[in-house]
């Protein structure tokens, strides 16, 4: 104890009590003095109402200091801040680093079994980030497993097996902790993966229920996967992203991602409950609703793309609303306690549907979509890319508009004949279908977006796409980052670019804002890596791998 107590003297770490409480989480949207949740709060807005980074002021943004991540697979997690602590990890470890220094004040390995990293989809061997909860820092592992450390030391507290990689199973994502439960969900449709989610004791590591995404032969949902077919075994339904949580009606969102394989000719039916939004309660895992944004989806579309909770006037009524930029283009917003669907529009180029019925909240099949099903050559877009991905964006009660960055891709696509799909050892054989990528030279936008009308206010042009996430302030500023490795602020309610800072590699993480000492800082992971290949992309071919964390602040005038 004596040596924690000096180590934390030596840092400039207050001496008082790191636990966090369900309130604590509840509140961490408004808090300014720490970043507790992953989305900095729990409805995932990733806004801010701190001020002192300002239109004026932005200019005088400079490094406060850089940490090496020591990695070169690609840095995409969102830093945690405690105390004056930043808790960040990657892959293959887990740091405390001093917020004012970035002296490291503990780091504890992630040690994997050689065969882990071959289970991991596409190449991503990443950690999207850790939560915080009752003086721990919990996180999971690439080889399925739920950990949490003391985040005084480091020091292992618990470890719970939350699946195999044989099984196809691996988690990249956040852990969320909602009412004392910590939630993980599985990475692996393209592993012949059966998804799922669980919910852990954040005490004991204990498991209290397990959810699975595909149902089995007779449960609800069955009915829309083919019959007399043991395929739902390897269904996909992955849900590796991390949720949002509404305390007062005590619901958690979930985004449930493609089905697999694929090849949509080998699983005719909507494929429940893959490509949706589910909503459930925390301490049981028991479903409260679910909306299905892409049956039967063959363009890998997911649905996974962060559910965020706002507040938005409806036909002049203040509503409770899930905001979402889905992978397939299509912008939804639904209400929060039913999943009713209130809006649903494009926010880029889509052509697999002609648009969503309001009346049954399903996609009108486009001409190109049937003939998709017909085992013809279609152009499509967005492409499986989609119209966004995995990283997150963010929203603003001030301005009424989400920040999203968006890919502007398409592809040529062709399932394989039934008939000749060879029998399948993983549920997400690549080669059941044909993909050309149309690449225009304009690749990406970070767009400020209408939710209920997917409308862009402004956009910003960017020649490859940007994998970062976003961040918005009080001060009505954006901050973003580029793969070229541009840190960008830009003003929110006009799209100006009004300061960049160039980082040591590719961004490809979201950014956080705290107080600290009375001072705005920022953070963000620096590190090229993770799906989108700089091979198909000339424009990051060059651009150097290698991960840190930069916290920025502003120079004294």
């Amino acid at each position: 104890m004596k040596a924690i107590l000096a180590a934390a003297l030596l840092a400039g770490l207050p001496l008082t009590a790191w636990a966090q409480t369900d309130q604590d989480l509840r509140a961490s949207a408004t808090r300014t003095d720490s970043v507790l949740t992953y989305g900095q709060g729990y409805g995932l807005q990733r806004f801010s109402p701190l001020t002192q980074i300002d239109k004026q002021t932005v200019k005088r943004l400079v490094p406060a200091w850089a940490y090496s991540m020591d990695s070169s697979w690609g840095e995409e997690a969102q830093p945690m801040v405690k105390d004056g602590v930043i808790f960040v990890s990657n892959h293959d470890k887990t740091v405390a680093i001093d917020a004012v220094t970035g002296r490291e004040i503990w780091k504890t390995p992630v040690e994997y079994p050689a065969e882990a990293g071959k289970m991991v989809c596409c190449n991503a061997q990443v950690s999207r980030g850790v939560a915080l909860y009752d003086g721990k820092v919990i996180r999971n592992t690439l080889d399925g497993f739920v950990i949490a450390l003391d985040q005084k030391t480091g020091k292992e507290l618990w470890r719970t097996k939350f699946g195999d990689n044989k099984d196809g199973v691996a988690l990249n994502g956040a852990p969320l902790v909602a009412d004392g439960v910590v939630i993980s969900g599985a990475s692996g449709a393209e592993k012949g993966l059966r998804g799922y989610l669980a919910g852990f004791d954040a005490e004991t590591g204990k498991q209290l229920w397990k959810h699975y995404t595909i149902p089995a032969p007779g449960e609800k949902g069955s009915e829309t996967w083919p019959a007399n077919s043991d395929i739902w075994k390897t269904g996909g339904g992955s849900a590796w992203l991390t949720g949002s949580y509404d305390p007062d009606l005590d619901l958690v969102f979930w985004g449930i991602g493609n089905p697999a394989p694929w090849n949509p000719l080998v699983r005719a039916g909507d494929n429940l409950f893959t490509d949706s939004m589910i909503a459930f309660h925390p301490k049981t895992g028991e479903w409260a609703w679910y909306y299905q944004t892409t049956p039967n989806d063959p363009f890998d579309y997911d649905g996974i793309n962060a559910l965020v909770l706002a507040e938005i006037p409806v036909n002049g009524t203040p509503t409770k609303v899930i905001i979402q930029a889905n992978r397939s283009g299509i912008f939804y917003v639904v209400e929060r306690a039913t999943g009713k669907l209130v809006a649903a529009n494009p926010y880029v180029k889509v052509t697999w549907t002609e648009g969503i019925d309001k009346n049954t909240g399903r996609p009108i099949p486009s001409d190109a979509f049937k003939r998709v099903l017909a085992g013809e050559n279609v152009e499509i877009w967005p492409s499986g890319s989609g119209g966004t991905n995995w990283y997150p964006m963010s929203f603003s009660p001030q301005t009424g508009l989400a920040y999203v960055n968006t890919m502007n891709l398409g592809t040529t696509y062709q399932a394989i004949p039934a008939a000749q799909v060879p029998q399948l050892k993983v549920g997400g054989d690549f080669q059941q279908v044909k993909r050309t990528n149309i690449a225009p030279e304009i690749r990406g936008y970070l767009n400020a977006i209408d939710p209920l009308t997917g409308q862009s206010k402004w956009q910003i042009p960017f020649k490859s796409p940007n994998w970062s996430g976003t961040l918005v302030t009080a001060s009505n500023i954006v901050f973003s980052g580029t793969m070229t490795g541009d840190f960008i602020a830009v003003d929110a309610q006009e799209g100006q670019v009004l300061w960049r800072f160039q980082t040591s590699s590719g961004i490809i993480a979201p950014p956080v804002t705290w107080e600290q000492d009375g001072k705005q800082m920022l953070a963000v992971l620096s590190g090229i890596g993770g799906v989108y290949s700089p091979a198909r992309d000339p424009g990051i071919r060059n651009v150097p791998k290698g991960g840190s964390l930069w916290a920025f602040k502003l120079m004294e005038e």
